[in-house]
């Protein structure tokens, strides 16, 4: 599903997501990755919501989002409370969603210059 018909005001903009595939700009991940409108982060190290650990949040958190969107894949899983608790002791959101919908929230949010960080996890 391609998702940008005009070209964005930032840097780095999500362009299509697939089963297994997410199009970055012309790049296609097929590994985890996260990023912002002005920065992209390859390899991620998770690979599954199950694998998500605390630790994994330092790198999207660096950025200085209001927001983290956490894009699980096809479907829709919850991380562990202690991964969701890493975000909101920092007073950062973090919001769970497929990767379909975290892709849309990011161009989205990103369109109005919000500081949002999308992180995927992808196998």
């Amino acid at each position: 599903m391609s998702f940008i018909l005009q070209p964005p005001e930032h840097p780095f903009a999500v362009r299509s997501v697939g089963d297994d595939a997410i199009v970055v700009n012309e790049r296609t991940l097929t590994t985890s990755f996260y990023l912002s409108p002005e920065s992209l982060h390859e390899n991620w190290p998770p690979r599954s919501i199950d694998a998500l650990q605390p630790d994994d949040l330092t790198g999207p958190l660096a950025l200085d989002p209001e927001v983290i969107l956490l894009g699980t894949g096809i479907h829709q899983r919850f991380p562990a409370a202690i991964v969701m608790a890493t975000c909101l002791r920092r007073g950062v959101g973090i919001e769970v969603m497929d990767n379909h919908a975290a892709a849309r929230t990011f161009s989205v949010l990103a369109n109005e210059g919000r500081r949002v960080v999308a992180a995927f996890l992808l196998g």
